[in-house]
């Protein structure tokens, strides 16, 4: 193997871990997002369930 395609040989191998790490970044990035957004759903159901038995323990 020549200087020049062992170099290649490790930019390619390279390449492909780099190519993993910011998938995994991605995929990472897209569970919090998520993670948020059940978050602020929980929280919102939380709220209209609460505002719905005070209303209903007035009308009590």
């Amino acid at each position: 193997m020549t200087q020049s395609n062992s170099r290649e040989q490790a930019e390619i191998a390279f390449d492909r871990v780099q190519s993993q790490f910011f998938a995994r970044g991605r995929a990472v990035a897209e569970l919090q997002t998520e993670e948020q957004a059940r978050q602020a759903k929980t929280q919102r159901l939380r709220e209209a369930r609460l505002a719905r038995d005070e209303a209903r323990d007035q009308t009590r």
